[in-house]
């Protein structure tokens, strides 16, 4: 308990602290968000806020990581590390993105294609390693290993953790289009995360992990959930800095890799709910519009169709935190039921 209350601590505490000293120096290099001429017209008032806040979550998340295990016993695992280099990998593609949208004066980063192949080429080194150097199990897993335990090989267990990952970073982009919400609801999803992995330390036996590994994954969770509570104290309504694609595309694949790794996949489908409605709620628009020629959305993503709707920006945001802590629970609760039917 004491590792991963010093990684949550440590994280949001550089994570308050540290964001305005970035703050202070994007300003000064004039990164501010570009603002897609196509979005709700009181979005023009976000223009030139300053951009690339994740910039400020990853290192959070690595101190607060590192930190975690100084003194306190736990040790660092090839698990734990993977997780962490996929995210700064990603936080990097997203970088590139967000500088090139500064850089370029509108709102348009990498192509489609490039940026598509460089978070494809993150998953799917996180996959190799996965396999050749952390060991990880190559069933589908709900609420542990061998539920519902289809067996993939470690080819299509590559490929599953591939589509996973790549999906999870989308889906969190999608969902960063208001104030704050990104972050929040990524705060109940890692901290219900934090959760499982102590749980599983507790009961090695049933969830086929060591009690290292188990902690390791925690702590970074940990540590992910506490540099989300800190930048949201710069990044809530009114936001003063945004944490761009930079910050998105790290806590989607960090939930999508801590989720593999705990042999917990599926459940991540119900921890991050809001991620998926966000991201269903797109494809229905675009396959609505092509197919029927009509939309059945105001404006996707889905909280730009409640802005539009008539609801206050920090309405939508708030009510979408509460689902997302009702789907971390739901997650939770199910966890747990699994447990009790396998313990008996």
């Amino acid at each position: 308990m004491i590792s991963l209350f010093t990684a949550g601590g440590v994280a949001i505490l550089v994570a308050v602290f540290g964001t305005p000293l970035l703050l202070r120096g994007l300003i000064r290099w004039r990164i501010g968000q570009q603002v897609r001429d196509d979005g709700p017209a009181q979005h023009a008032a976000k223009q030139g806020i300053p951009t690339m806040g994740g910039i400020a979550m990853l290192a959070a998340i690595l101190v607060g990581y590192i930190l975690g295990h100084v003194g306190t016993g736990a040790s660092f695992t090839a698990s734990g590390w993977l997780v962490m280099l996929a995210v700064i990998g990603t936080g990097l593609v997203g970088a590139a993105d967000d500088w090139l949208k500064v850089s370029r004066r509108r709102s348009l980063g990498l192509n489609k294609r490039a940026k598509f192949a460089l978070q494809i080429a993150v998953a799917l080194g996180y996959a190799i390693g996965a396999l050749y150097w952390a060991g990880a199990d190559t069933t589908v897993s709900f609420t542990r290993y061998d539920l519902p335990g289809w067996q993939l090989g470690k080819v299509g267990w590559a490929i599953w953790a591939v589509i996973i990952i790549v999906g999870a970073s989308n889906a969190v982009n999608l969902t960063d289009g208001l104030d704050g919400l990104a972050a929040g609801s990524s705060t109940f999803a890692f901290t219900c995360f934090a959760i499982i992995g102590y749980f599983q330390l507790r009961h090695v036996s049933i969830y086929h992990l060591t009690v290292a590994h188990s902690l390791d994954l925690a702590i970074l969770s940990m540590a992910v959930a506490g540099a989300c509570v800190g930048f949201l104290w710069w990044n809530a309504a009114p936001a003063r800095i945004i944490m761009g694609d930079t910050g998105a595309l790290a806590l989607g694949t960090g939930l999508a890799c801590v989720a593999l790794a705990m042999n917990v996949q599926l459940l991540l489908l119900i921890i991050g709910g809001l991620f998926v409605i966000v991201t269903l709620s797109v494809v229905a628009q675009v396959v609505s519009f092509r197919v029927f020629g009509r939309r059945v959305l105001r404006m996707a993503p889905l909280h730009h169709h409640f802005e539009l709707s008539g609801w206050p920006e920090t309405t939508v945001t708030i009510r979408f935190w509460i689902f997302s802590g009702l789907c971390a629970g739901a997650a939770l609760g199910l966890f747990y039921a699994d447990f009790i039917s396998v313990s008996r």
